[in-house]
This record gives C-alpha cells, structure tokens and sequence, in this order.
C-alpha cells in the first residue's frame, strides 16, 4: 500500500542544517497497522507529512497505492489527499460553528458528491463510530474522547482504505485515549491501513509492527535505534 524508498529530506535552519530524513525506507502492506514511533525533534512528523503529501522529499521515491507520488501535480495531490488518506489529528481540528454531522461531511465537498451522498456517508461514518445518536451535536458539546471519534468518522467518510493517525490520543485522558486506541484497532481488523504517529511507546506497542524514528532514520527496534 506504502512504498516509501531512500527519502530524504534537508531543513537549513540559520547556520544549521537538520537532516529531518536521512536514508529513510518503509514498506506498509495493506491492512497493516504499523506505529511510527519517535521523540521530538527524531524526523517522525516529518514523515507523517510526505505519507500524507503534505510535502515532499528532497530525493527517494514514495509510491501511495500504485501512484508515484513525486509524479503528481498540486491538484492531483490534493485529490489523494481526499480519498486515499483518512486523517486523525490530535487537536481534532473541527468546526465548533458546525454539528458532528456537518463536521464529516465538509471534506467531501472536494470529491465533488451531491449533498445527499454526502450526508449519507457522513451518516454511516458517525454510526461506524458509536456516534449516530450525538450526529447534531457541536463539538462544544462533545467530550474530548468524542470529538476525537467524530475526527475519525471524518477520516472514514472518505471512503480511503488509508488512515493517518498523528498522536491520536495526545489530547485525551486514559480512558478515553484506550477507547480511541481500541477502535483504531477495530478498523485495522476490518482491513484499514493504519499508520499511527506516536511519541509514547505504550501506545506503540499496541500497532502490529512498530517503527523507530532517531535524527531521520527507521529502525525496526528500539535497541538499534538507540545503538545510533
């Protein structure tokens, strides 16, 4: 599903220079949940935005379910953006203005469907998430583990087989955090491709493979990563 091959990517920040990628491959296979896991500062948002094409590699290859991602065009790349990428943030990131319902059904004005569709897959996003009943609520008046479930409808109402999630339960107490851990595991049994940013090795553990960000580079275990 994920091809990601020697990537590499440069910041110059005044007279230093960070090498936020270095030599960095990974291969995710579909329905695959796998955790990106990594201290601040390790590269590991970073790559969340080139799997998200939110930006580039200075060099190396990323190929996003069959399509070479270097290829694209700013258009297409938002297109991928809409429909083979599902989003999870960990500020949420909705609308207080709006309902939970209208909050799902806002991205897929991009994919250009008729208002009824899109209140139909808003809909059965909401009910796939155990939140049909709180549908007309603002976020105001949801609670924080709430709002995080209405961003994962959000995510699923796009219909991608790909969800991106960057520190899914940052913002969450513990119980709330596990029931939002546990329905990300529920999705990559129905066969989502999960890729979870995390810092916490807990929550990392919880993925079927984890992988370990330090000064741009992965490693498939923690010990090697700090042998670096």
């Amino acid at each position: 599903m994920l091809i990601l091959e020697h990537l590499y990517k440069t910041y110059y920040v005044g007279d230093e220079t960070v090498h936020a990628l270095d030599d960095a491959s990974l291969h995710v296979k579909p329905a695959e949940f796998v955790a990106i896991c990594g201290p601040s500062g390790s590269g590991k948002t970073t790559l969340m935005n080139v799997i998200g094409c939110l930006d580039q590699p200075d060099s190396g290859r990323y190929i996003l379910d069959g399509v070479d991602v270097a290829e694209c065009s700013d258009n297409e790349l938002s297109m991928i953006r809409s429909e083979k990428i599902g989003f999870v943030f960990q500020q949420f990131n909705l609308l207080d203005s709006m309902s939970a319902l209208e909050n799902v059904e806002l991205p897929l004005i991009y994919q250009k469907l008729s208002q009824k569709e899109r209140i139909e897959r808003a809909k059965a996003a909401l009910d796939q998430v155990g939140l049909s009943n709180r549908m007309l609520h603002r976020p105001s008046q949801l609670s924080g583990g709430q709002q995080q479930r209405v961003a994962i409808a959000r995510a699923l109402a796009s219909n991608s087989r790909v969800i991106l999630a960057d520190e899914p339960t940052g913002n969450l107490d513990s119980k709330s955090g596990n029931d939002v851990m546990r329905m990300i595991q529920r999705l990559s049994s129905e066969g989502y491709t999960i890729v979870l940013i995390t810092h916490n090795e807990e929550i990392a553990r919880q993925a079927q493979r984890t992988v370990y960000v330090r000064d741009g580079r992965l490693f498939r275990s923690l010990e090697e990563a700090e042998q670096l």
